[in-house]
């Protein structure tokens, strides 16, 4: 934090060649130019008097009156706090001659003598102003900037101002030292310059050549802002006014103190006293502290209820029985001489593996363990197993239902990780990843059974009107669903392709096209098995019959696809304004936690949430039956 409070040693030094009388102020106290705080600490940039030789091991420190340990040092031999100067030429074409040329010899002399440590930017101003050099410590790069400046019309004295500030930065003691012979000829007005220097909080002085009535007036509201100073000069007295503004910076001293033990106030008077040959120099400032050491959470986080310390173990406990139990031996239930086939062989297959060693070994026998105890916990379920292997086949996984229910379990666990991960330890947080855990692989099946239903039903007319043109061309019915796997689409021609599998392994062939219809849920493909049925009962021409209901699917289709246009923006309606009340409170979550999850600790909080899903709930089930149209 920067204090306005600079001492303006360069008083003492300037004294003879600007004529200026020192003030006593000045010879006798320092001042503290800036104030970093950290937790418990505090570091002061002391600028010290041109003519006090200052005694590093004698200095002490005073917070609120209370003495505080403290040490100091050169602030050049620490470069913790950063010091950032700027310099503000004015490049003007009144500027040319002797007080160009005075002015490049006053800037390499300030880059001469300000402490290496200290980042150097300039910045110039005419008819355009520029940052002919960033901030950098890289004395010759600076040296090359000064060689390069060439002169140009007007003066934009404050927008060279604005830029310079920005140019300084944020961080540590930032110093403005601006140059200038003539008024601002822009259209800026001042306010924008003084207000961005008391913004960025840089303190500012102002060399003036040769100026004097109302411009004079304007580099004074300037140094002010800045709580600076106005230095008036001349060509042949600016190589000393810039060495004094170096010195400045040279002749300061880092004090680190550490807060008295116990002291919890958040603002406190400083006061640090440093010894001198000639008696003791002082400086004061008024800053805030941090007291104490950083917290690890934030007070305001949410705390576990108190039975949250047992429901922790009781849950530990209970997911060690339940793994007790499935993991236990069964007695085994009779086994046919087929099944005992089957094991035998599985039995030889892995030997065979093991045979091979290794960790690969390892991982497949780790992997078919975990899947066999999958498979046992679905047989003691059969009807989640039926779900999860309708679900699996209607959107065309390849996976067992066993293999689905451990990815499914490793999902939820990594899941949940992520999100106390991702959240700091926040058990809402982690609960939401929880969830997203837990349903979230539900729901990709259901989008791709959705996905691979609605592509069903888009193939389906065409590939009606290619099984009518192969019965016509007096293939069999059999043969047709053989040129559909061939050339017909996906996911028509693999399911056309299980078809004839089944049938080949004695289901018939209307039992097996109905097993397509129900793994995808089409009554248009139920009223095709329907009319297949009843033209092998009574007989007909099936491939007429075929054209009709193709043509019949394409009108359906062609309405289906009107409704759905004109319900479009009653669906885009409902999603928007169903979505966005718990997206606004997770964003609140996210950027405002302190004000948003005071609705999760209290009880009253509870009952407004209940309500509002309550009234979400009901709004969103109203528009969702306004906007569904049955076709």
């Amino acid at each position: 934090m920067a204090l306005r409070t600079l001492t303006r040693v360069a008083a003492g030094l300037l004294a003879a060649g600007l004529g200026l009388a020192p003030t006593a102020a000045f010879a006798a106290d320092a001042s503290i130019s800036h104030v970093e705080t950290k937790p418990g600490s505090v570091q002061l940039l002391v600028s010290v008097p041109a003519d006090a030789d200052v005694d590093l091991d004698k200095v002490t420190v005073t917070v609120d009156g209370q003495q505080a340990a403290a040490t100091a040092e050169p602030a050049g031999e620490d470069n913790t706090v950063r010091r950032t100067a700027v310099l503000a030429i004015d490049t003007s074409m009144s500027m040319k001659g002797s007080r160009f040329d005075a002015a490049k010899v006053a800037a390499q002399e300030f880059l001469t003598s300000v402490p290496a440590d200290v980042f150097v930017g300039i910045v110039t101003f005419a008819g355009d102003v520029t940052t002919v050099l960033e901030p950098t410590t890289d004395r010759g790069a600076a040296q090359a900037a000064l060689s390069g400046l060439t002169l140009s019309k007007q003066t934009r004295l404050y927008d060279g101002v604005v830029q310079a500030v920005s140019e300084a930065g944020t961080d540590g003691q930032r110093s403005l030292l601006v140059l200038s012979d003539g008024a601002d000829t822009s259209t800026t007005p001042i306010d924008d310059a003084t207000q961005a220097i008391k913004d960025g909080e840089v303190l500012t002085d102002v060399v003036a050549l040769d100026q004097d009535g109302k411009a004079l007036d304007a580099l004074q509201q300037l140094a002010t802002a800045g709580d600076g100073q106005v230095i008036s000069s001349d060509p042949a007295a600016l190589q000393a006014a810039f060495a004094a503004e170096a010195d400045v910076l040279a002749r300061q001293v880092l004090v680190t103190a550490t807060l008295p033990s116990g002291f919890a106030k958040s603002e406190a008077q400083l006061k640090v006293t440093l010894a001198t040959s000639a008696g003791s120099v002082t400086a004061e400032a008024f800053s805030s502290v941090v007291p104490g050491a950083a917290p690890l959470v934030r007070e305001t986080a949410w705390t576990p209820p108190s039975w949250a310390l047992y429901a922790g173990p009781v849950a530990l406990a209970l997911g060690l029985v339940l793994a007790v139990v499935l993991l236990a031996p069964r007695k085994q239930p009779k086994l046919s001489a087929e099944d005992r086939v089957t094991r035998y062989t599985q039995g030889q297959g892995a030997a065979a593996g093991d045979g091979g060693g290794g960790l690969l070994g390892d991982t497949d026998v780790t992997f078919a363990a975990a899947k066999e105890t999958a498979a046992n916990v679905l047989r003691r379920n059969e009807d989640l197993d039926a779900r999860i292997s309708a679900r699996l086949q209607a959107a065309g996984s390849e996976l067992k239902s066993s293999e689905w229910l451990l990815v499914h379990g490793a999902i939820f666990f990594l899941s949940g990780l992520l999100g106390l991960f991702l959240g700091g330890g926040n058990l809402i947080f982690g609960f939401l990843f929880i969830v997203l855990g837990a349903v979230g692989p539900w729901f990709y099946l259901g989008f791709r059974r959705s996905r691979r239903r609605k592509a069903f039903n888009a193939s389906l007319p065409d590939t009606l009107q290619l099984m009518s043109g192969s019965l016509a061309a007096g293939l069999s019915l059999a043969q047709s669903i053989d040129t559909i796997v061939r050339e017909g689409a996906e996911p028509i021609a693999s399911e056309f392709r299980r078809v004839l599998v089944e049938t080949r392994l004695g289901v018939t062939l209307e039992d097996a096209l109905e097993g397509v219809g129900e793994r995808f849920d089409s009554k248009d493909f139920e009223w095709v098995v329907m009319a297949i049925k009843i033209q092998r009962q009574v007989g007909g021409n099936l491939a007429e019959l075929l054209d009709t209901v193709a043509a019949t699917m394409r009108e359906r289709e062609y309405v289906r696809r009107q409704v759905a246009a004109l319900a479009a923006e009653g669906k885009l309606s409902a999603w928007v304004l169903g979505g966005l009340p718990p997206l606004f409170m997770i964003y609140l979550l996210l950027t405002n936690y302190d004000y948003v999850i005071v609705m999760f600790q209290e009880p009253l909080g509870w009952a407004m949430l209940a309500g509002a899903a309550t009234i979400l709930g009901v709004g969103v089930f109203w528009m969702s039956r306004l906007v569904k149209v049955e076709v």
